[in-house]
């Protein structure tokens, strides 16, 4: 079901992992950011779309993980971006011959039969620079940045005044970062990301993340403080005091905190690593 966030825009959120579709209202249809999981889910969104009369001619995906990169006949063969980094990743996924197997083989074995891949990753790099959507309906600016993963970005609608950051500023996942080698510093890049976005966020008043429920101004403010509470103590070696994880855990989410512990070991591995060297 399609849920209003402000004067055209929507979003359809996903059953399993709370993933938020997000749905612009232009002129001559819509923008479709990062639609749903399963085929039900998406043939329910196709299916609201067309009882508003609203055909989808543009698609974004806000980065190139498996669950933001998926597609369904239904929702029509409009161009689909991503920055260019985004659709070089999802390129070097679908040239491998065995890519169908290995994108299977990593799905939530709850839905794992039940999510389309027609069209899986077939993004259209947006040029470097690039700061708009290229489409006919309200400036959507494109806020590329390097956390979570690599290409990702969010979108602010500006007229809207409305966020849709991607992977971040979720009220059930903490800040997942990406993968650590010698690099790269993902807690720097993560921390980087939220400065990028914070400075253009100041006059928002929606915020759509990725998984998770949609918060207000006060709600966002507060998503930005708890995500850098997050990532300090992570680079600190503290025992983050968070609400998504351990016992104040959502009920169903509490495998969170496996992600966090996964995520505090490398760390320390890294910082072990550093101090040997030293």
């Amino acid at each position: 079901m399609l849920t209003r966030v402000a004067d055209g825009v929507w979003a359809h959120r996903s059953e399993l992992l709370q993933n938020n579709a997000v749905v612009v209202r232009g002129p001559s249809g819509v923008l479709l950011v990062d639609p749903g999981l399963t085929r039900v889910e998406m043939e329910c969104l196709a299916h609201d779309l067309r009882d508003l009369h609203l055909p989808v001619v543009a698609g974004f995906a806000t980065h190139p993980d498996w669950d933001h990169v998926l597609w369904h006949p239904e929702l029509g063969d409009a161009p689909r971006y991503g920055t260019a980094r985004c659709a070089a990743e999802l390129r070097r996924v679908l040239s491998d011959p065995g890519w169908e197997t290995r994108v299977t083989e990593g799905l939530p074995p709850e839905i794992a039969d039940d999510v389309p891949l027609d069209g899986y990753g077939l993004v259209t790099a947006l040029p470097d620079g690039t700061t708009r959507i290229p489409w006919d309906g309200p400036d959507v600016r494109v806020v590329a940045h390097p956390a979570h993963s690599p290409g990702h970005a969010a979108l602010l609608v500006e007229e809207h005044r409305v966020l849709a950051a991607g992977d971040m500023l979720s009220d059930v996942f903490v800040p997942m970062l990406d993968d650590f080698d010698d690099a790269n510093d993902p807690i720097g890049d993560y921390l980087s990301g939220l400065e990028l976005l914070e400075r253009v966020a100041g006059g928002v008043d929606a915020v759509i993340p990725g998984h998770g429920s949609v918060g207000g101004a006060d709600q966002l403010r507060a998503r930005f403080a708890q995500d850098r509470a997050y990532l300090h103590a992570l680079r600190d070696g503290r025992a983050p005091d968070d609400p998504r994880i351990g016992p104040r855990a959502k009920p169903g989410w509490e495998w969170v905190s496996d992600i966090h512990e996964g995520q505090a070991q490398s760390v320390a591995r890294r910082r072990e690593a550093r101090g040997s060297r030293d």
